[in-house]
């Protein structure tokens, strides 16, 4: 049993403004709504906040229509000067999804310490200790508390190489031992599946050989339920630190609430640095600032499943929603079976972000394609050594899959030295539309900005005109019950349906999960918003293809093109336009789903007739792109 004979306080990172946003709602939550508790939570004495970084940067520009900078400052004049406010950066990558070289890094650490931050949590999915090094010296160099991160995972394989107790210490190691300043280190585990004898014998080494004189941290989610036996097992092994929320935004795919921490104290000598008498009030100010919202309840439950497919808790929410938009939920128990698969072929880096979406687009593409037939950009940069070094060597097939399909060569360089400079284009792309210029504008801009996007899409650039994209995780409203009409004399033709297996209510599918040579089978149940039931077009078929609509023809030789999915994807890419000719076959165009790019394709020669919709529309199956006038 933990105990210890000298009392000993345990300081608490509050996660609800930050980690609680993410892993409930991606992030999506309007700043007006979490102020008033984020300003009762500094009244109650709580003086060490999460409050950016992570999805939490780009959500509010993204989908909330907030400027992310101008959000932090709020953030601070509430709580005021004295609280530490953490961000969550990701190494190379920083605040975005792509690999960025050192001069973003720079101007993305000025930045954050400008609006008011002070800690910066940085973490390298690869666990590359070379990237860590140099991705903090930005970091150390404005100012800012640099801490550092081990990252962990439970496999979903058996392997005595990587993601054991050595593995993490060696690595703790190499950074204690290169010299670089280090304020504190913490042991990041984003979804949750570390066991708590790893965590215990990690912290148990890691603080043997860390100086007294800095703190040792611990992070988790509670999503397989074990949060609290792994804070445990992280204090009697010797962390000083830990990171707690409170409901309703804590607990299922978030960090335990504080009053659990509190009581599973209770007896110890060991004690919180806050008082969780108070969470009460901060509790009742989150529910009435959050009353609107819809908590999807995969997210607010503990699901065990978890340690099969590792995913953190802030991304398996969103990935659920996206597959309902797009009307291919029923594949999501084979993604899940898919995803061991592409953990060990890519060399299983560390299940967080981007590496943890990376794995998920790929066990996507793996069920929608046919296993390796359509290698997703970020893992497949991850497996040719653009995000740098992999724990474990990535399968050879597969690099060699992935440079054909992406046509890159497998990196030897620095990732930091190749990543491309890319303010100076953000800053063209302002000038060249006479929006300003100024070192957060650029950065906005630029931070937004992803291989192969159409840049009218570039959240940065639509924030700053006045046209950001709102897609808040709101509970629908009941509209009013249209007035009864006579029936129609004649009865129209049933539209037909790409899915009519799908039943209202709940579907229920089944995954397997072999592990060590034992299959373990497990029951995924979902709730489907009316949503996905619309119909109209065709799905994507069973099998491992994706099959562009059939062709259908109105007004003799005119032939409408659809998106390849049943429900809303927005149209990203358009090849065409009115007059073009084109022929059977051609890729004409593409519909973004699950963060990645689907084209569709000509099923007639002829001329295009017409384009109905326009670069960010939501498409659907029934409603057309285009037309194309057939020879």
């Amino acid at each position: 049993m933990i105990y210890t004979k000298n009392p000993k306080t345990i300081r608490v990172m509050f996660t609800p403004f930050r980690d609680g946003l993410q892993s409930m709602f991606g992030g999506k939550v309007r700043l007006q709504d979490i102020l008033p508790a984020m300003e009762a939570s500094a009244q109650a004495g709580i003086k060490h906040f999460e409050f950016g970084g992570g999805a939490r940067y780009q959500a509010p520009y993204f989908y909330v229509g907030e400027d992310p900078f101008e959000t932090m400052q709020k953030m601070r004049d509430t709580v005021g000067p004295e609280a530490d406010l953490q961000i969550l950066t990701r190494s190379i990558s920083g605040v975005t999804l792509t690999g960025q070289n050192i001069k973003a890094l720079q101007l993305q650490a000025k930045l954050h310490k400008q609006y008011g931050t002070t800690w910066d949590r940085n973490f390298d999915f690869m666990n590359d200790v070379d990237l860590l090094i140099k991705t903090g010296k930005p970091i150390i160099d404005s100012g800012m508390h640099h801490q550092v991160c081990v990252a962990f995972m439970g496999l979903p394989f058996v392997s005595t190489k990587a993601h054991t107790a050595e593995f993490y210490i060696g690595i703790a190691k190499k950074l204690i031992d290169s010299g670089v300043q280090i304020d504190s280190l913490c042991m990041k585990d984003a979804s949750g599946t570390t066991t708590p004898k790893v965590v215990y014998e990690t912290a148990k080494g890691i603080r043997k050989i860390l100086p007294p004189e800095i703190p040792l941290w611990a992070h988790t989610h509670d999503t397989a339920s074990t949060a609290v036996a792994c804070y445990m097992a992280a204090i009697e092994g010797g962390a000083d630190g830990v990171d707690l929320s409170v409901r309703p935004l804590a607990s299922g795919t978030v960090q335990p609430d504080v009053r659990s921490m509190a009581h599973a104290l209770k007896g110890t000598n060991y004690s919180l640095d806050l008082d969780a008498a108070k969470m009460g009030e901060i509790e009742d100010l989150l529910n009435i600032g959050l009353k609107d919202y819809n908590f999807n309840p995969v997210v607010v439950s503990a699901d065990a499943r978890v340690v099969g497919f590792p995913m953190p808790g802030g991304a398996i929410g969103p990935n659920v929603h996206m597959m309902v938009k797009a009307g291919i939920l029923d594949k999501y128990s084979r993604v899940l079976e898919e995803f061991p698969v592409v953990v060990e072929a890519g060399g299983a880096w560390t299940s967080v972000t981007p590496g943890s979406q990376q794995y998920w687009l790929q066990a996507f593409n793996n069920v929608l394609y046919g296993r390796w037939e359509k290698i997703d950009p970020g893992y497949g940069k991850s497996v040719l050594g653009y995000f740098g070094k992999t724990p474990l060597p990535s399968d050879p097939e597969v690099v060699k899959i992935a440079s054909q399909q992406l046509n890159l060569p497998p990196l030897k360089e620095d990732p930091l030295e190749v990543a491309e400079d890319i303010l100076p284009k953000a800053k063209q792309e302002l000038e060249s539309r006479g929006l300003p210029t100024d070192e957060k504008s650029i950065f906005l801009v630029a931070a937004a900005m992803v291989p192969g996007k159409n840049i009218e899409l570039n959240e940065g650039i639509r924030l700053l005109q006045g046209r950001p994209k709102i897609d808040l995780p709101l509970k629908k409203k009941e509209e009013p019950k249209p007035k009864e009409t006579a029936a129609p004399t004649q009865t129209p033709a049933p539209v037909a349906t790409s899915a009519p297996h799908l039943k209202s209510g709940p579907i229920t599918t089944s995954c397997s999960i072999v592990e060590n040579g034992v299959t373990r089978t497990f029951n995924v149940t979902v709730e489907i918003p009316e949503s996905a039931y619309e119909t109209g077009g065709t799905s994507s078929q069973p099998g491992g293809s994706v099959q562009t609509a059939a062709p259908k023809t109105t007004n003799g030789n005119v032939t409408n093109v659809y998106s390849p999915f049943d429900g809303d994807a927005p149209l990203v890419e358009l090849n065409v336009k009115k007059g073009d000719r084109v022929s059977v076959g051609q890729v004409l165009g593409a519909v973004e789903a699950m963060k990645s790019n689907h084209h569709f394709k000509a099923q007639v020669a002829g001329t295009v007739d017409s384009v109905h919709v326009g670069i960010g529309d939501d498409v659907g199956a029934g409603k057309p792109i285009l037309s194309i006038l057939a020879d």
